[in-house]
């Protein structure tokens, strides 16, 4: 009886705790975010219903964009090694060619409209500030050439990869130039002192993320870490739907790689408890059974 009655009282405080603390801690002072925007829609800088020239905006990135960035896919190298070109933009540019494919397209376009604003760090530089973004913005240019941009950038063919190396690629895009992974022997790009300097810290090495994180905590703040941890020095990222979870499933293929193996012990583990408890209960009636 004493058993039930301590049964009672665990139960009732798991409730309370479940039921009344859990809630107020996660919804009122620690709420959920808002559904994840892979549309960027609250960017409106750029008209994205123009339909893009892609004959065109291949002149454009050709004149525009290549004095900084490397191309690889159209024949467009590194103009300088990495190290150079972090020391003189704060991180090293990216490479455009799969740009058109791992960003989304409102997020591209107002992008090369307004780095800054579509990057969510303007509270890092501020209108007036004696700190400048690396990358200028091109507000000047009609919409209609920007579109034409993207169009290129879309038209670009994609070497043909598939699972873990396709992941792989798309992480280096999209991450690897702040970010390194040891556990895959990815280093990042950009040198840890450059970074440091460019946004205030050193970017963490992400071979561990999807366990001291978790997938959910990660699909929320790629998208747009400021909505998660405001002030941050990472910008918003604008990756695809398709992009993001490609960047996620491959922190849990070399973070995480035995996670189906151990979510599949887990029905064993707890039948082995219950039956544990039906005999560790036994033992405890038969041992004290001339007290009771």
């Amino acid at each position: 009886m004493k058993e039930l009655k301590v049964l009672a009282v665990v139960v009732s405080l798991v409730l309370i705790t479940y039921y009344g603390i859990e809630p107020y801690a996660h919804h009122v002072m620690h709420p959920e975010p808002a559904p994840v925007d892979y549309q960027c829609k609250d960017l409106k800088g750029v008209d994205t219903s123009l339909a893009g020239n892609a004959e065109n905006g291949k002149t454009l990135v050709e004149s525009n964009c290549i004095a900084c960035h490397s191309l690889e896919a159209a024949g467009y190298p590194k103009m300088m090694p990495d190290a150079d070109s972090a020391a003189a933009y704060g991180v090293v540019p990216p490479d455009l060619s799969s740009a058109g494919h791992i960003y989304e397209t409102n997020f591209l376009a107002n992008f090369i409209f307004d780095p800054v604003s579509a990057a969510h760090v303007q509270h890092k530089y501020p209108e007036g500030g004696d700190k400048m973004y690396p990358m200028p913005a091109s507000n000047w240019m009609p919409a209609q050439d920007i579109m034409d941009m993207v169009a290129y950038l879309q038209s670009i063919p994609q070497p043909k990869a598939e699972g873990i190396e396709a992941h792989k690629a798309t992480f280096e895009a999209a991450c690897g130039r702040c970010h390194g992974m040891a556990y895959a022997g990815i280093e990042a790009l950009t040198p840890d002192d450059t970074l440091k300097a460019y946004l205030g810290a050193k970017a963490p090495d992400l071979s561990q993320y999807i366990k001291s994180r978790g997938r959910h905590y990660l699909e929320n703040f790629i998208n747009d870490p400021q909505r998660l941890l405001h002030g941050t020095g990472m910008p918003r990222v604008g990756l695809t739907e398709e992009a993001q979870e490609e960047v996620i499933t491959y922190m849990e293929e070399i973070g995480d790689s035995k996670k189906a193996e151990r979510e599949g012990l887990a029905p064993w583990v707890l039948g082995y408890l219950v039956i544990l408890s039906i005999f560790a209960y036994l033992w405890k009636q038969k041992i004290w059974k001339e007290l009771h």
